[in-house]
């Protein structure tokens, strides 16, 4: 029919089922990252929040990865032509201590999907919710918000020469200079399998996709944040974490890690050098 949205023939038979996977939870990877942030491993056998990350990867064949670095093929990938993918947020609630050196068993499945109309066109936001269970006992569901989008996307981000190189300032009670520099960028990527070639791969970022550099992992942001967090309140744990991705950071960019204590919760930020919020999470201790 004229004038019929693509994504409603492209989406009629997407009906994507639950799937589940097991992780031995071998506490290697925490040490790893653990030095890529210049610290001790936690004392603690109890993952700091998002620290799951680290666990239940998906590395598929070579050849199953399209020209950006990402599958081509996935149990939530909707089948969208062209297809380039945003990490734009999510929510994570933890219910007990998921702790490292005891198997555990993860539940995924696309919860919620939307089309939207924004500036750049259609856009799909899929929701996957990820539920993680150790010893019979739910631990924490995370909640992931992905946008998609049909054909390349043009960044809406200012070039190189523009970009102001000054540190970043805040009145916040909490703060923390944060900076990833390329071999942090790649480390990390080797850590949560992120194949996405934005991150390593400085022609294809710049000539390509055309960012004016690589571009920092959100999820890197986000322990970022929920680092911070843990380190202002070490006597009370974590019990949600909201979180939101609003504009890049760029290797070597100097932004403040901001927190804003009040009460029981806290509002967190990334601010940039021009002084603008490129990330913020909402974060409630118990």
């Amino acid at each position: 029919m004229d004038g019929a949205d693509p994504f409603d023939d492209w989406l009629a038979d997407w009906h994507p089922l639950p799937v589940s996977g097991h992780d031995a939870m071998d506490p290697g990877p925490v040490r790893a990252l653990s030095a890529l942030f210049d610290q001790d491993p936690p004392a603690s056998p109890v993952l700091p929040p998002l620290w799951h990350w680290l666990y239940f990867l998906h590395w598929p064949p070579t050849g199953d990865l399209g020209p950006d670095g990402h599958p081509l093929v996935g149990p939530a990938l909707p089948p969208i032509p062209e297809r380039t993918r945003m990490f734009v947020g999510g929510r994570l609630r933890h219910y007990a201590g998921l702790v490292t050196g005891e198997a555990a068993i993860r539940h995924s499945e696309v919860v919620d999907r939307t089309v939207k109309q924004g500036r750049s066109g259609t856009m799909l936001l899929v929701t996957v919710r990820h539920q993680i269970e150790q010893g019979g006992t739910v631990a924490l569901v995370d909640e992931q918000d992905l946008m998609y989008r049909s054909g390349a996307v043009t960044p809406t981000v200012s070039r190189a020469t523009d970009r102001p190189t000054g540190p970043p300032s805040s009145d916040a009670a909490w703060q923390e200079p944060f900076s990833a520099g390329p071999v942090t960028l790649f480390r990390f990527s080797a850590l949560t399998a992120n194949s996405h070639r934005i991150h390593y791969d400085h022609p294809y970022a710049t000539g390509v996709e055309r960012y004016p550099g690589l571009v920092v992992h959100g999820p890197l942001l986000a322990m970022a944040m929920a680092g911070l967090a843990v380190a202002r309140e070490r006597s009370r744990p974590v019990t949600t974490l909201g979180y939101r991705f609003l504009r890049p950071v760029f290797s070597g960019d100097p932004t403040l890690i901001t927190g804003r204590p009040s009460g029981d919760a806290a509002q967190l930020a990334v601010v940039g050098p021009d002084g603008q919020a490129r990330a913020e999470a909402d974060v409630t201790f118990s």
